[in-house]
């Protein structure tokens, strides 16, 4: 980069990353960032977890005075139009002369552009309203999908042969309500200066969020204390409040410059 990024700038571009509408060089300045402070995965799973939240609408049944406005509407449209779309026009000092009855074929009523206008203002009214239907009946389907994924999620991760304790565990409780999970590990050791650990959520090929080249997501970087245990509250992807999209839940070990690079296999994992 050529100048120092503000804190400003810096909140812009977490906020497009997680809208997913970064531009290819905005992605390559903010994949920097992240490399130079990976302490910035955390506002990047807080601005995730606000961003969930505020589409978290209550539910509202339509509005009571809907229908009748729109029926009352186009009743009193109905009613400004006049039966007949007949016009008395004065006739002309001379019927016969050419030019005036030209004129007088080129004339349309004006009942017909009241009729005209009537309508197409009565399809307006209508169509708004029933935008607004199907605008609340969208928000039903989402959240009764969301009811049915409220139960938690529980991943109790099993031991690969890179598993660096024999008696390692790594349980994690989803809540898929407020997208936010207990994290409890034991018996890892301590690493290295320079490397962590790093908790993976593993999503189906193609599923429609953004991932790395192995279809994963970082959700957590973290340390185990010198007993080898680690437990916190953390967020995590909306994914999980569609378990149809969700392949497994992992943990590597990467280098704590770029951990967002996945190079490690895991050492612990649960498909599903």
């Amino acid at each position: 980069m050529t100048a120092p990024v503000t804190p400003d700038q810096i909140e812009l571009l977490i906020a497009g990353y997680v809208l997913c509408d970064l531009s290819p060089e905005e992605a390559a300045e903010f994949e920097q960032l992240l490399r130079d402070n990976p302490a910035l995965w955390d506002a990047v799973a807080e601005a995730q977890a606000a961003l969930e939240q505020t589409f978290s609408v209550e539910e509202q049944a339509p509005p009571a005075y809907l229908k009748p406005s729109i029926l009352s509407a186009a009743q009193v449209l109905q009613q400004a139009v006049i039966p007949s779309d007949r016009e008395t026009i004065a006739s002309p000092a001379n019927p016969d002369n050419p030019a005036m009855q030209a004129a007088n074929s080129n004339v349309i009523p004006l009942r017909c552009w009241q009729r005209g206008i009537g309508a197409a203002a009565a399809v307006l009214i209508a169509g708004l309203g029933i935008s607004n239907i199907v605008l609340w009946q969208s928000l039903q389907t989402l959240q009764a999908a969301r009811r049915t994924t409220t139960d938690p999620l529980v991943f109790t991760l099993e031991r690969t042969p890179l598993t660096p304790t024999p008696n390692a565990s790594v349980r994690v409780m989803v809540d898929p309500s407020d997208l936010e999970a207990t994290l409890d590990i034991k018996n890892l050791p301590p690493l290295a200066e320079g490397e962590v650990y790093v908790l993976w959520t593993v999503v189906k090929p193609n599923a429609p969020v953004t991932t790395d080249d192995k279809d994963a997501i970082l959700t957590q970087v973290f340390r185990v204390d010198e007993q080898g245990q680690f437990s916190q509250r953390i967020a995590v992807p909306p994914v999980f409040r569609d378990r149809g999209l969700v392949q497994a839940v992992a943990v590597t070990i990467e280098d704590a410059k770029a951990p967002q690079k996945h190079l490690a296999k895991p050492i612990l994992i649960q498909r599903i």
